[in-house]
Formats: C-alpha cells, sequence, structure tokens
C-alpha cells in the first residue's frame, strides 16, 4: 500500500480519481490549490486505488492522507 499525502497546506479543488481506478507511477491523482496556484499531487507508485480520504473543497495539512493505493 502507498499513501498519496498532501506535499504542503492546501485545499483539495480536484480528485482525478475514483476508487477502483488504476493508477500509474507519477499519474496526477490530486490537484491541490496552494499560494494561489495549482499544484498536482501524483501517485509515487502503480496500483490500485483502495480508498478516496478528502473531498473536493476540504483544506489539508502537510502530510494528510489524500488518497491510499494498494
Amino acid at each position: 500500500m502507498a499513501d498519496v499525502v498532501a506535499p504542503m497546506v492546501g485545499k483539495v479543488i480536484e480528485i482525478l480519481v475514483g476508487e477502483g481506478d488504476e493508477v500509474e507511477e507519477n499519474q496526477e491523482v490530486v490537484m491541490l490549490e496552494a499560494m494561489k496556484m495549482e499544484m498536482p499531487v501524483v501517485a509515487e507508485g502503480a496500483g490500485k486505488v483502495t480508498a478516496i480520504k478528502v473531498k473536493e473543497g476540504q483544506s489539508v495539512e502537510a502530510d494528510d492522507v489524500l488518497v491510499i493505493i494498494g
């Protein structure tokens, strides 16, 4: 399992995957807005999305788990 975590404080503006989706390494999975800029968050490894831990519009802190890939 691999957790995709927020690299910094921000707001989730778009979730680009769904539970059950297969993702590739370096695929964008969540789009954050931080410091008035959009910042893609990518999967560090390939696998299947087993859980999405955030909702669009939600504020997150650095190192909060966004998506779990199994």
